[in-house]
């Protein structure tokens, strides 16, 4: 049977990947025959098991700890991939948040913030998704080849109150996204986002220690549910495939309708 989502021996970079929806999107591409994966995280350990799941997959596996918003060291760390995996097909830029020890329940109005946090939302969630697409693209370019896909909030798309810079870093990406997907077009280079909502990661666990906080915060959502990673994966996995090889400049929200788009 013919695998409509086959990645046909690409190589992909993961960034993010060390747990949550980044090491769903890393096995999925494994098990969908991506010759290689480059699985970023802030921790060795983490990075080091998933990509020994991405080997057992089928797939070889590169783990590597870099920091995304660090602009020297993700080109340095992407020149490590592409010469040990023999090139850079596909670019998942999912790291987020606020860095290795970002929370959720610290956070104050916007009015009341200072400069200095708005820094580190805006480094991850914006400066590394400009960072690893400025270092992965020049391949993509040589080859005629690219997939760029890139993990945005549906606080990028309605905007949430008490995550004003977050939701301003992640809008500021889809732009960033819609900018290369009309500059990459004619060397065969697709950028698209996915927007999600409410997904059971470690740091939205954190949030939500019970069913009753879990029925309060899905209060808004159509289908009463969190999202599990491998919501988000799927449609990530299409997004890296051939099968979406005429969409581009496009953001899908994966989100139990949260939200709608239109």
């Amino acid at each position: 049977m013919t695998d409509l989502l086959d990645i046909k021996g690409r190589i992909a970079l993961v960034t993010g990947a060390g747990q949550g929806v980044g090491r769903q999107v890393a096995l999925y591409l494994a098990q969908h025959g991506a010759g290689g994966v480059v699985v970023n995280d802030f921790h060795a350990d983490r990075a080091e098991a998933v990509a020994a799941e991405v080997e057992a997959a089928g797939a070889r596996a590169l783990p590597l700890v870099f920091d995304v918003s660090d602009h020297d060291a993700t080109g340095a760390a992407i020149d490590r991939a592409q010469a040990a995996l023999g090139g850079l097909d596909i670019l998942v830029n999912n790291a987020g948040n606020a860095g290795p020890t970002s929370r959720l329940d610290d956070l104050v109005p916007f009015w009341e913030s200072d400069p200095s946090e708005w820094r580190r939302w805006m480094a991850t969630n914006f400066d590394g998704v400009l960072n690893c697409t400025r270092h992965a693209m020049p391949a993509m370019v040589r080859n005629r080849y690219g997939r760029i896909v890139t993990v945005i909030s549906d606080a990028g798309r309605v905007g949430e109150p008490h995550l004003a810079v977050y939701s301003g870093a992640k809008a500021g990406a889809a732009g960033f996204m819609r900018a290369i997907a009309k500059a990459g077009g004619r060397f065969g280079i697709t950028a698209n986002c996915v927007a999600l909502g409410g997904t059971r990661t470690p740091a939205v666990a954190d949030l939500i220690p019970d069913a009753e906080t879990e029925k309060r915060a899905l209060s808004n959502y159509v289908i009463r549910r969190l999202g599990e990673p491998e919501d988000a994966a799927g449609m990530i996995l299409f997004l890296c495939s051939d099968a979406a090889s005429w969409i581009t400049g496009q953001t899908y929200p994966v989100n139990g309708g949260y939200s709608f788009a239109c």
